[in-house]
């Protein structure tokens, strides 16, 4: 396979945007880059343009403006020469239902012009292997979880080498321990030097598992880069642990503390300039220290066993970028 050099990324969007007849705008001038050997979360609330946006780097629909290129080279003209290389799960697997797991794998095998027929049975079972399958490979797919369907879907797009992987919801149907598998299974794609590049609704996930993230919100690119320089420019909540949650809040609350949550023993809020208010204390004339917030707690007689903030999360950048929670379907 001839491929750019590795300083290349190995996915590029330059303006890329879709308009829908009738004038909606799924996507709206996206400029993306992904580093190769990178694993990248691309994150977004509904109806945000992801898969949209990942249609339009693999070839699936056209552009309406701008360009998109996978591992160097533009998109869709040169899906020929560079698909091969790209594997990909995108809105589930499409599965043969009277087929066994293993059967489809053949038949998605025979398919692909640059598959060798005198490998194909020992790739089959190496990637039902890995994803593990190989138990279930005699089954029908009809009879196989949504998690064992996006497993298969995997193996498939794992049944030749590949420089790229796609995958949209990869952990969509899975329990907590085939979740803890998928993360294990990335990163040791990652460590192969495969770039990985992921859409997920699962925040904490992203943060597991991705080095780079991005993330969209009404057809817009609002932020990208890697996973920890996100999180960290993100101030963290403070968090207080008294057996006087009730007159801690009332404590913090007069001093500036807003959004704060009562749970048991843990007062938690944001801190008078993460919360843009300059923290006033007396009449706002000076910003509030984080010591004279704990030592207002304690001359006001709350018992404090544990203060301080916490660090920013992939979840907190989220929220303060596109000030909403985070429900996903795709």
């Amino acid at each position: 396979m001839d491929v750019p050099p590795t300083a290349e990324p190995a996915v590029e969007a330059r303006g890329l945007s879709k308009r829908y007849r009738g004038g909606q705008l799924a996507v709206d001038g996206l400029d993306l880059r992904v580093p190769r050997g990178s694993v990248f979360g691309f994150l977004g609330p509904n109806g945000s343009g992801k898969t949209t946006t990942i249609r339009m780097l693999l070839g699936l629909i056209e552009p309406t403006a701008g360009t998109a290129a996978l591992l160097g080279r533009p998109m869709p003209r040169d899906a020929r020469r560079v698909l091969p290389a790209v594997g990909a799960l995108i809105e589930g697997p499409a599965l043969y239902g009277f087929l066994t797991g293993r059967d489809n794998l053949a038949r998605f095998d025979a398919a692909d012009p640059t598959a060798d027929p005198a490998t194909r049975r020992a790739r089959i079972d190496a990637a039902l292997g890995r994803v593990g399958l190989g138990a279930a490979a005699g089954k029908r797919a009809k009879a196989y979880s949504l998690g064992m369907k996006q497993r298969l879907g995997l193996a498939a797009a794992l049944l030749q080498p590949r420089e790229l992987l796609v995958l949209d919801e990869p952990t969509n149907g899975l329990d907590p321990q085939g979740m803890r598998e998928m993360r294990a299974l990335v990163r040791e794609l990652a460590g192969e030097g495969i770039t990985v590049f992921l859409s997920s609704h699962l925040l904490d996930e992203v943060e597991q598992v991705c080095t780079h993230t991005a993330v969209m919100a009404r057809g817009r690119l609002l932020t990208q880069g890697p996973v920890a320089q996100l999180a960290a420019g993100v101030r963290g909540r403070l968090a207080v642990t008294t057996p006087d949650a009730a007159d801690a809040a009332r404590v913090l609350r007069e001093h500036g503390v807003t959004g704060l949550s009562v749970a048991g023993d843990q007062v938690t809020g944001d801190p008078p300039d993460a919360a843009g208010t300059g923290g006033a204390g007396a009449g706002g004339a000076r910003p509030v220290d984080l010591a004279d917030l704990n030592a207002a707690l304690v001359g006001a007689g709350v018992r404090v066993r544990a203060f301080g903030v916490e660090r920013g999360t992939l979840e907190d950048a989220f929220v303060a970028l596109t000030g909403e929670g985070f429900d996903v379907a795709g």
